[in-house]
């Protein structure tokens, strides 16, 4: 799951990312309606924590723009402004949901969550193959029944591969969907979290390097 928080208060949109992040989702943050349009015009994202009172362009005009590139993007509307009315208007403007401020960091997440759901075709709960199950909700991984101890990183990888069901899943993708923007191509850090992963995976291996192209389970 990859996840865009647009939000012009720098502390929030910062500890909404992190909360995130440690929940094993990319994040990438913007603070002002513009930025927001640049980030969308080439990533696309499952979820859109969209603050509705931005600068430089309002996020109202930010969620119709997106609505309008029909990207598949669900938005969730975090605004200050919580009466019926200021809700009815934002969900008008095409929306997916609305949370006002202040809120539980939980019940964001959870809607987040649902959001993505949304998003995304139907999933089963568990995912298996060859011995290897994991289960998603209950962030639990194991190999021939025994259990595995995973960093979120190398969990969110594990599940890109496994949801491609033993096809070729390319560098790009794998870093679009496990990482957020603080990727950088130089680091190495993709093939540092999947030689590590590989090897708590044990013998005999199960994830294969396609030259070129990218990695399949």
């Amino acid at each position: 799951m990859r996840v865009l928080v647009v939000e012009d208060e720098d502390e929030m949109a910062d500890a909404i990312a992190h909360g995130l992040r440690r929940r094993a989702i990319a994040v990438d943050v913007v603070y002002d309606g513009v930025q927001a349009m640049d980030r969308l015009a080439y990533v696309d994202y499952d979820v859109v924590v969209l603050d509705r009172d931005l600068p430089e362009l309002h996020g109202d005009e930010v969620c119709r723009r997106l609505v309008a590139m029909e990207r598949g993007s669900r938005i969730l509307m975090l605004t200050a402004m919580g009466e019926v009315g200021d809700r009815v208007d934002g969900l008008g403007l095409g929306a997916d949901d609305y949370l006002p401020k202040p809120f539980a960091f939980t019940e964001l997440v959870a809607r987040v969550r649902t959001l993505a759901r949304r998003t995304a075709p139907a999933k089963p709960g568990a995912l298996e193959r060859r011995g290897l199950v994991l289960d998603p909700a209950a962030r639990t991984v194991s190999r021939d029944g025994a259990a595995l101890t995973l960093t979120r990183k190398e969990f969110a990888l594990l599940e890109v591969l496994l949801r491609a069901g033993g096809g070729v899943v390319r560098t790009r993708d794998l870093l679009a969907q496990a990482w957020d923007e603080h990727y950088e191509a130089g680091t190495g850090a993709l093939r540092v979290a999947m030689a590590t992963l590989r090897r708590k995976l044990g013998d005999p291996p199960l994830i294969e390097t396609v030259p070129g192209r990218g990695y399949r389970l």
